[in-house]
């Protein structure tokens, strides 16, 4: 089985608006740069996406967002995104925040059957009780708050207090970024850069990969961070793109 396209607007080509993107990367590192400007090559809008951030400005994900094709996010940290905070706070992004933990193992449950599970992570916080902001119309006032959890206490020898239920997070599409793939679809990521991309995967019923390197025979099965049975397609990236990977911050040590 060869699951390889040419380039990643023919891996794309088909995708809709309206459906719910998993898109792997954590800040900037892992992130699928060339399927999500494809993405916004494409033109569709309506987009519901789920990643741990919403790229910085100028790159990633923040692609999306200023060419208005996001209607909702689910993420668990907005920072070093003016865009993405104006259009919070003025009505024109639905933003669901949740622990970092708890949309890793969202999504993880999603990708292994798992309906939804208990997490101390939130209790007796607002996440609990709702009303968290998910919507506001431009007077500042809130439309749409996030519900009340369910909650359940657990007596049991490490796991003693109250717990909230959570729900699977399952995707339409997965967009992720990889340092090796093979024809079949076969996957391994590159230290740091795994982060929330086999998770993004696992939880999305259609999965682009985009890899650094393209292996022309099948990987070691001992070394694939990610099996082939969930990946559809996979995008070689040519050397200029492979190699563009933006640094969010530099820290220069002292004497440099």
């Amino acid at each position: 089985m060869n699951k390889i396209c040419a380039t990643a607007a023919d891996a794309v080509s088909d995708l809709e608006g309206g459906q719910r993107f998993a898109v792997g990367g954590f800040g900037l590192s892992g992130v699928p740069f060339a399927l999500i400007n494809a993405v916004h090559e494409l033109g569709i809008d309506d987009l519901e996406i789920v990643s741990n951030n919403c790229g910085t400005d100028g790159h990633g994900l923040d692609v999306l967002l200023t060419s208005n094709r996001i209607r909702r996010i689910v993420a668990s940290y907005v920072g070093e995104n003016r865009e993405f905070a104006r259009r919070y706070l003025s009505g024109e992004l639905e933003v669901e925040l949740i622990p970092q933990g708890t949309l890793a193992e969202r999504l993880r449950a999603a990708g292994s059957g798992v309906p939804a599970f208990y997490t101390p992570a939130g209790a007796g916080t607002q996440i609990e009780t709702g009303g968290l902001p998910w919507l506001y119309n431009g007077n500042g006032e809130v439309l749409r708050a996030s519900p009340p959890r369910e909650t359940r206490r657990f007596e049991l020898d490490q796991f003693r207090g109250k717990y909230l239920l959570e729900a699977a997070l399952p995707c339409d599409v997965g967009l992720v970024r990889a340092w090796r793939g093979d024809r079949f679809g076969n996957l391994i990521f590159r230290k740091s850069a795994r982060n929330f991309n086999p998770l993004c995967a696992i939880a999305s019923a259609m999965v682009i990969a985009e890899v650094e390197e393209l292996s022309e025979s099948a990987l070691d099965p001992d070394s694939v961070h990610l099996p082939g049975i969930y990946v559809n397609r996979i995008v070689a990236l040519p050397p200029e793109l492979a190699g563009d990977k933006p640094i969010e911050k530099i820290t220069l040590g002292e004497g440099s």
